[in-house]
């Protein structure tokens, strides 16, 4: 029984903290997690392109940035404040990037965007630079919350 109180104590503290502002640390980590499977699959689709294009390198490459950054901002509060947003930021920057190459890769597929549900389905996938993003801005959103106690 003390198991589920435990457990029961532990949720209760981590709204608390998410209630108060207070989850840098865990979104911290959580950035470090995200930038890690990002990138792994990242790494996984463009190599099935042979990555054609030397940009391609680039999303991977800033996964262990941002597992260092993530990892550095769960243990070091200056961390948090310094290196997880810069981080953060280049990962936002190039996930946006690559959105506008997704878009771009799908209009030169044959038939462009007028076979928007084909090319879709079968060219670069649109929505996936946006999940890069989404990992960025949790660095970036964990760099402004204030620490758990």
């Amino acid at each position: 029984m003390a198991e589920g109180s435990e457990a029961a104590g532990l949720a209760g503290r981590l709204l608390w903290n998410v209630r108060h502002g207070r989850f840098e640390r865990t979104l911290s980590l959580l950035t470090a997690a995200g930038s890690l499977i990002t990138a792994a699959e990242i790494y996984l689709e463009h190599d099935r392109a042979s990555f054609g294009n030397k940009m391609m390198w680039w999303p991977v490459a800033l996964g262990p940035v941002g597992v260092a950054a993530g990892i550095a901002g769960f243990y070091d509060a200056k961390a948090a404040r310094t290196v997880l947003p810069i981080a953060s930021g280049m990962i936002v920057a190039n996930g946006l990037q690559g959105t506008y190459l997704h878009v771009r890769g799908i209009a030169q597929k044959p038939g462009g965007w007028s076979m928007a549900r084909y090319n879709i389905e079968l060219g670069p996938p649109l929505f996936a630079p946006l999940l890069v993003t989404m990992v960025g801005g949790m660095g970036l959103v964990a760099s402004v919350l204030r620490r758990e106690r």
